[in-house]
């Protein structure tokens, strides 16, 4: 449905100045078991409830209430390229093996309240795991598989599992990566020791048990094969999940979300920003153990009564075409994914991804990163599908900036996500003064409260750092998103990266991503990182790290040297001499999560001399050797 620009501006505005209504409204797209008696309740801020009184359950809602009508149409679409499996869930079915991994979770002892760890690769057990805890009311913490002992013995200690749910190994790229050695050597440095450990044995790897301890999957699920378990109902406000925010040192920060709100927030998203209707195919690359993956590969795409492609590979395994496949073959029509992703596969051969018929496909989504123009202009080209940026965080649970384009069809702008979203009072505040920032001037994004529904509810076990942490920045009650940003004249949002990785040269502050976009301007570049690396006169100075197109204009210290004198110019011409880099690195590969995330601060700690901390998030650890030889030999 399209509105024109006064109509989309006034469903904002409505969101903003009555919420109550607004939101009110968007609650009857889920089923309630208990009607709420109060929609928003925001007398302690900045602690939000919404829809207060009112009992409902994720479960039921993504899987039980579309039984009556698409029992025996696709729910989940579980495809590993590193299998060499595949397999289709209908609802129907999802709902069978969900009771049953509910019975199994409630045999060992899981109830209602009760934290359930899942450290698990993308598989199908996974997405029946996080949904019988949403079925009997246990709170799930899902771990991105293949964290490394210390970071997952942490998230035990602040989680606390009666249960653990894990699997012998994982596979990137046909390297298997042992799970449960992880796990076990996890638990023997944590403090809290859960009671069972529920292992999922994909034969990948070898496995030692521990007797009393751990306990086969396909063996108890055997026991359970004709369990029906009832939904525990449970308040809106009662905690759905905890997601720790990647790269924490110290403490994790566990991310509490609740159950009605999420689930409101989600299934009016599926509807007015990704526009996806029941009985279609969405797919998203992401992985459970991120944001996008718990909102829009589990939760989002079933409430909306859509297929969903859990995929567990890489996206140029066996080729660079097995998503266009995936595409063609289930009719997706809506695809969410990131800016690195798209461009790993733009350097693939174009022939692959058109002997595919991919007219089933509506519109690409990216997010996770800023977005570039070049990289957008391409995939929406040779897709011919529109391209749609979505800014967003773990913290809030679903799109903060980007195009609503089921409320109307406003214009995309080239680098912004867009405008914000309905619910999010956002703007771009002066660090300082707490200001509202002018058209063009560099700011903080901000939200003011009441956050709107599916947003974080505080931190597990920790409401203190929650408000001191998000809510204690400025001179005004804002939660920080901790995202430079600027606002144009008509009031699109262009985002700069975060503000711990802005680069204060002689006192200018500069975006890391300002200069990655001048840099990416030179027609040899490829991909660019940009960190600022501490300097005794001016504090900091930046460094580039750049992948080339044809690596072999850089292939001498003489090439090398040339290139980087023009890299050099054309940032001057962008960007003026205050942005140049001091030294720009030429390497094959940069560090990033399976996600597709830039690891800056790994890459700024190494050039500084320090721990790059946790490496067991990146996808291909060689990238780090290569930055430290380039520091080297350059």
């Amino acid at each position: 449905m399209n509105f024109d620009a006064a109509a989309y501006d006034a469903f904002y505005r409505r969101s903003i100045d009555d919420p109550h209504t607004f939101w009110a409204e968007q609650a009857q797209r889920i089923e309630w078991n208990k009607p709420f008696t109060r929609t928003l309740d925001y007398d302690h801020p900045p602690f939000t409830k919404w829809f207060v009184g009112g009992e409902t359950s994720l479960c039921y809602n993504a899987v039980d209430r579309h039984l009556a009508t698409r029992a025996d149409q696709p729910a989940l679409i579980a495809i590993s390229t590193e299998t060499d499996s595949e397999k289709v869930y209908t609802f129907a079915q999802l709902h069978a093996e969900v009771n049953r991994c509910a019975a199994m979770m409630q045999s060992l002892g899981v109830s209602q309240g009760d934290r359930v760890l899942i450290y698990m690769p993308m598989v199908a057990e996974a997405a029946f795991a996080m949904l019988a805890c949403a079925r009997i009311g246990a709170i799930h913490s899902v771990v991105f598989g293949g964290f490394a002992s210390n970071s997952l013995a942490t998230r035990i200690d602040d989680a606390t599992p009666v249960l653990i749910l894990s699997a012998d190994a994982g596979s990137r790229g046909c390297h298997v990566m042992p799970y449960k050695s992880l796990l076990d050597e996890a638990i023997v440095l944590a403090e809290h020791k859960p009671t069972h450990v529920l292992m999922v044995n994909r034969g990948l790897a070898p496995m030692q048990t521990v007797a009393g301890r751990d306990i086969d999957y396909a063996t108890l699920r055997e026991k359970h094969m004709d369990a029906a378990v009832p939904v525990v109902w449970l308040e809106s406000n009662a905690p759905s999940y905890i997601l720790y925010t990647s790269g924490t040192t110290g403490k994790p920060k566990g991310v509490v979300r609740d159950v009605g709100g999420y689930a409101v927030a989600l299934t009016t998203s599926m509807d007015l920003i990704f526009c996806g209707k029941a009985g279609e195919t969405f797919f998203c690359t992401s992985d459970i153990g991120w944001v996008v993956g718990h909102s829009y590969i589990i939760y989002g795409p079933l409430l909306a009564g859509m297929a969903t492609v859990l995929y567990e590979g890489l996206p140029i395994r066996p080729d660079a075409s097995i998503w266009w496949s995936i595409v063609e073959k289930y009719k997706v029509t809506r695809m969410s994914s990131a800016p690195t992703a798209i461009r790993v596969l733009k350097k693939q051969p174009l022939e692959l991804l058109k002997k595919h018929d991919l007219s089933s496909l509506k519109a690409l989504y990216l997010a996770g990163e800023p977005l570039d123009q070049t990289t957008s202009e391409w995939i929406s080209g040779v897709l011919n599908v529109p391209v749609i940026d979505n800014y967003w965080q773990t913290e809030t649970g679903w799109p903060i900036i980007s195009i609503a384009k089921g409320v109307g069809d406003k214009p995309t702008r080239s680098g912004s996500p867009g405008l914000p979203l309905y619910g999010y009072k956002t703007k771009i505040i002066n660090e300082i003064s707490g200001e509202e920032c002018a058209a063009n001037e560099k700011g903080v994004v901000i939200i003011e409260g009441p956050l709107p529904p599916g947003c974080l509810q505080t931190l597990y076990g920790d409401d203190q750092r929650f408000v001191s942490t998000y809510w204690r920045n400025f001179k005004r009650e804002a939660y920080s998103t901790f995202d430079w940003g600027i606002r144009d004249a008509d009031g699109y949002y262009f985002i700069l990266g975060r503000t711990d990785d802005v680069i204060n040269v002689a006192g200018h502050r500069l975006g890391t991503r300002e200069i990655e976009e001048s840099i990416s301007s030179h027609g040899n570049v490829s991909e660019v990182a940009v960190v600022g690396v501490e300097n005794p006169i001016k504090g900091q100075c930046a460094v580039a790290f750049v992948i080339l197109k044809n690596a072999a204009l850089a292939a001498s210290p003489e090439e090398a040297k040339k290139l980087e004198a023009e890299i050099m110019k054309v940032v001057d011409k962008r960007l003026g001499s205050i942005g140049r880099p001091s030294h720009v690195y030429f390497v094959s590969a940069l560090p990033k999560t399976r996600s597709g995330k830039l690891l800056r601060r790994s890459i700024q700690a190494i050039c500084e001399g320090r721990d790059p901390g946790d490496l067991s998030v990146i996808e291909d650890p060689s990238a780090l050797q290569q930055i430290r030889t380039a520091l080297i030999t350059a």
